[in-house]
């Protein structure tokens, strides 16, 4: 994962320049052992929560994506509609064995028992990192919104699996956790994701339309907001999951920075086009997918290619298949442009590729005055929200569910 502009950045296996001396103390103390909280006493006091509630509520939203390379954590305030405050936000980088141990639980997550030692270990401790994030961010807040680590997500049978432990971040934190954001919309018939197109709606209030935003994680997805407020979401295919995997696998790396790998190789047209004929593409929108649906066709798409040429035809996969869920968009109401996020914006291969597959200009969603790093966090903080006013999560255009769906269990700190 690249270091982030206008973020701040905690990498979990040194010290970082930008840690305080305050930081440093609760960075040493949660790193040895393994989370106590009266380390963290110096924190600001967390807001104690009144009956009523005001109209307008402060969050922390937490979020681990599907490049398991960290947490990001995000503050704002919202009654759920509007979003009032944002505040800067942090990223903590988990360190390699955690990395690794979450990157073995999605390989074996199909078979895994809940209470496997191996899964136990690793919720606890990317549970005790989440923590550590919100002590570093070492701002107040009523709520948290917890995603979770996704395992699994399979919604064509029903199931879709976040591990982390919202009871021991409840407690460690001392604030009400919002956790489970996707079971609700799935067993109503949903695919569970992506739940990120509200939040996009309320941030792109004042943006011209029709508008397209693009979220390229280890999945990618995109959220179309039409000129007569229509939503309309579906993941599109993979993010940077495929390259990150061929650039770690061949050279140790965790991603290819900014796709200098891809620039210099070749895409293979014939492998493309393979990779295009995943059943996945054929299927209508709103649809959804894991991080591993494509694992074996791009097993037998990558074979024998160079690393230059593999990651070239991974990143043109990336873009090509971005530039194929256009064709859901009805025709009379194309983008004036595209905004995109997640670390797939800084790869200038996945970028350039699909700026030549698409009439719109291609911008990172800076250029509209957001941080693309911290949108998923603070969407979490703005789901939370949602949630505990009972307010809709996800939409029948956006998920495929049933009716306009709320979700997100919410623990008390004990």
């Amino acid at each position: 994962m690249q270091a982030k502009a206008g973020i701040h950045t905690f990498p979990a296996t040194k010290k970082s320049n930008s840690l305080t001396t305050s930081h440093l103390r609760h960075l040493r103390n949660l790193r040895n052992l393994r989370i106590d909280l009266l380390h963290l006493s110096n924190r600001p006091a967390h807001i104690v929560m009144t009956s009523p509630m005001p109209p307008f509520l402060t969050a922390i939203g937490l979020m681990s994506g599907t490049s398991l390379d960290g947490v990001d954590a995000a503050w704002l305030e919202t009654d759920g509609q509007t979003i009032r405050k944002t505040a800067p936000a942090i990223t903590l980088h988990y360190e390699d064995s955690l990395r690794a141990d979450l990157r073995h639980l999605l390989d074996i997550a199909p078979t895994l028992a809940p209470t496997d030692p191996r899964l136990l270990s690793a919720e606890r401790r990317l549970t005790e990192d989440h923590a550590m994030a919100i002590a570093l961010l070492a701002r107040p807040a009523q709520l948290i919104g917890f995603h979770g680590q996704t395992i699994l997500h399979a919604p064509d049978a029903r199931k879709t699996w976040q591990t982390g432990d919202a009871a021991l971040l409840a407690r460690l934190t001392r604030t009400p956790v919002i956790h489970d954001f996707r079971s609700n919309d799935v067993r109503n018939g949903g695919q569970g994701a992506p739940l990120v197109p509200l939040f996009h709606a309320a941030l792109a209030e004042n943006l011209q339309k029709p508008l397209l935003i693009v979220n390229i994680g280890g999945v990618a997805n995109l959220t179309y907001l039409g000129p007569n407020g229509e939503i309309l979401a579906c993941d599109t295919g993979p993010g940077n999951g495929p390259l990150d995997d061929w650039i770690f696998a061949h050279t140790g790396q965790p991603y290819d920075e900014d796709g200098k790998i891809a620039q210099n190789g070749h895409a293979r047209q014939d492998r493309l086009a393979l990779l295009l004929s995943h059943p996945f593409f054929a299927k209508p929108a709103p649809k959804s997918l894991d991080r591993l649906t494509f694992s074996a066709l791009v097993a037998e798409a990558t074979k024998s290619l160079t690393l230059e040429d593999g990651a070239a035809t991974l990143a043109a996969f990336t873009a090509a298949a971005i530039a194929t869920a256009l064709n859901l968009i009805p025709p009379t109401g194309r983008p004036v442009r595209i905004l995109v996020c997640g670390g797939g914006r800084k790869n200038r291969a996945i970028m350039s590729r699909l700026q030549k597959l698409v009439e719109a200009p291609v911008e990172p969603v800076e250029s509209a005055g957001w941080d693309g790093d911290a949108l998923e966090a603070q969407c979490f903080a703005y789901l939370a929200v949602r949630s505990y006013l009972g307010l809709p999560l996800s939409l029948p255009t956006t998920t495929g569910v049933k009716t306009p769906t709320t979700g997100g269990v919410l623990v008390h700190p004990t």
